[in-house]
C-alpha cells in the first residue's frame, strides 16, 4: 500500500513539475491578481537574468519526467532538489501564504529520496 501511495504522489508531483516547467516557456497559466508585491519585485529581479527561468523550466520538465518512472525516480529527485530549495525559500521569505503547499511538496520529495536512498549509496563510496 505504501508503494502505491508513493507511486501516485510521485506521478502527481512529476506532472506538477512538468506543468510548471512548460509554463516557464509558454506562459499559459494566468498570473494571480493578488500576488504579494515583494514576490512580484523578486521575480522581476530574477527575470533580469535571462537564462535563469529557462534553466529552471528545463530542470522542472526533466525532473518531472524522471519522477514519473520508478526506475528513474531517484535521479529525478536529485534534479528537482535545487529547484525545490528555491521554491521553499521563496515561500518562506516572499510568499508565506503558500508555505503550507511548499512544505507538503517537500515532504513528498524527501519521502521519494528516503525510499530511494539505496540508489544514492554508490555516490558516496
Amino acid at each position: 500500500m505504501k508503494r502505491i501511495i508513493l507511486n501516485v504522489l510521485s506521478v502527481i508531483f512529476g506532472l506538477l513539475l512538468i506543468n510548471g516547467g512548460l509554463d516557464k516557456f509558454f506562459q499559459y497559466m494566468p498570473t494571480p491578481e493578488d500576488l504579494n508585491p515583494q514576490l512580484i519585485e523578486d521575480f522581476e529581479s530574477l527575470s533580469q537574468v535571462t537564462w535563469l527561468f529557462p534553466l529552471v523550466g528545463l530542470a522542472e520538465i526533466a525532473g518531472g519526467i524522471l519522477l514519473l518512472f520508478p526506475r528513474t525516480r531517484a535521479l529525478g529527485a536529485l534534479v528537482v532538489f535545487p529547484v525545490m530549495v528555491g521554491v521553499l525559500l521563496t515561500h518562506i521569505f516572499s510568499a508565506p501564504e503558500g508555505l503550507h503547499i511548499a512544505v507538503v511538496i517537500w515532504v513528498i520529495l524527501l519521502w521519494i529520496i528516503y525510499e530511494n536512498r539505496h540508489k544514492y549509496f554508490p555516490l558516496f563510496n
